[in-house]
């Protein structure tokens, strides 16, 4: 399906988009091959298929929870560049 110069137009005001010509000519290109790639996918025969939104089923792997012991305060901030009342001390992000 060739789109043509307007209607290349009208989709780029319908997306707020300001285009030049040139992309005009590169957009028509591109999309036209969308388009004629999409007529040819709906020439496949799905017939039988059941709808799916996944074509490999997937599976989460999930490891039990383990407690831990923590780092103490002193270690968690050896190396860190600034501390604060046993804190990490970083610049301000916001006035």
């Amino acid at each position: 399906m060739k789109l043509t110069d307007e209607e290349i137009r009208h989709i780029a005001r319908l997306a707020r988009l300001g285009i030049s010509d040139a992309d005009v000519e590169k957009f028509r290109e591109q999309l036209s091959n969308i388009l004629e790639n999409m007529d040819i996918l709906q020439q496949a025969d799905t017939t039988g298929l059941e709808p799916t939104s996944q074509s490999v089923a997937l599976e989460n792997i999930y490891r039990e929870d383990e407690t831990a012991p923590s780092l103490a305060a002193d270690e968690v901030l050896a190396n860190a560049p600034g501390q604060e009342d046993n804190s990490f001390k970083v610049n301000a992000v916001l006035e």
